[in-house]
């Protein structure tokens, strides 16, 4: 008959789970997988899967109970590590957002919202269109295959264990979320720059002709010069996504390199 002490059942316990946490953890928060059109139910079974295929090729994780506070703290540590390899993806993401409500709010479409789940809020049609097409080309770039590649070599890095993180890590993700911002307001600025020309040659004929309408023909006008410009943004905006996703995966390695740092 064949006996399985504690300790080898602990073993097998931990030696699947704490990969397992990690992968949940990017899973829950990264761009497309996060994505609540999928199922919970497919995106869970996808992270286990992936966990599984990963623990495999790890070496044994360190023999501690598995119900131990030790054990508890390494498995928050892992779902911590992966929510911030996710989260620095999608911070990147968020440029395309951003970039989206400001030319909304230039334009005059800011009333133009609806509810998105993902966001669980109010989000602007020309936001989420423009996410839409980033998310798109994510996916061409195989972003979700990189996104595997990335968890699976994390633990090259970070190996499992309760060691401490170092706090120079979480400023790489700070400083990405300047990146993002700023990468945000360069995306809009054609739009934003001929809208604001657009609106002081209506200030300028307003003083001419102070008999025009300016509130009947100044709307269709900039939601006119902001579309055409928009529409030529478009046509030259995959070097630029993709600049942001080479860069957003440039600094989930530093970040790596940094929280694994002896």
């Amino acid at each position: 008959m064949l006996q399985i002490t504690s300790t080898q059942l602990d073993a097998f316990i931990t030696a699947w789970l704490f990969p397992m946490m990690r992968v949940l953890g990017l899973i829950g928060s990264a761009p497309i997988f996060n994505n609540r059109a999928i199922p919970r139910n497919i995106r869970i079974g996808m992270g286990v899967i992936i966990g599984v295929a990963v623990a495999a090729s790890l070496p044994p994780p360190p023999a501690i109970p598995a119900g131990s506070w030790q054990a508890l703290l390494i498995m928050g540590q892992q779902v911590l590590i992966g929510l911030s390899m996710g989260l620095a993806i999608r911070v990147v993401m968020a440029a395309v957002d951003t970039a989206g409500e400001m030319i909304g709010l230039q334009m005059g479409l800011s009333f133009a919202v609806f509810f998105d789940p993902n966001n669980s809020g109010q989000t602007a049609v020309l936001s989420e269109i423009l996410t839409l097409i980033a998310s798109l080309f994510f996916l061409a770039l195989n972003g979700h295959l990189m996104l595997i590649e990335v968890v699976v070599r994390s633990f090259e890095f970070i190996p499992i264990g309760a060691s401490p993180m170092h706090a120079d890590a979480w400023l790489v993700l700070v400083r990405m979320v300047s990146v993002a911002f700023a990468s945000g307001v360069m995306i809009a600025l054609p739009v934003v720059a001929a809208l604001l020309i657009t609106n002081i040659a209506l200030a300028v004929l307003t003083r001419s002709a102070p008999q025009l309408n300016i509130f009947a023909v100044g709307f269709p006008i900039t939601s006119t010069v902001g579309f055409i410009v928009l529409i030529l943004l478009l046509q030259n905006l995959a070097p630029v996504l993709e600049s942001l996703v080479e860069q957003g995966f440039e600094h989930v390695g530093i970040f790596l390199h940094q929280l694994g740092r002896p």
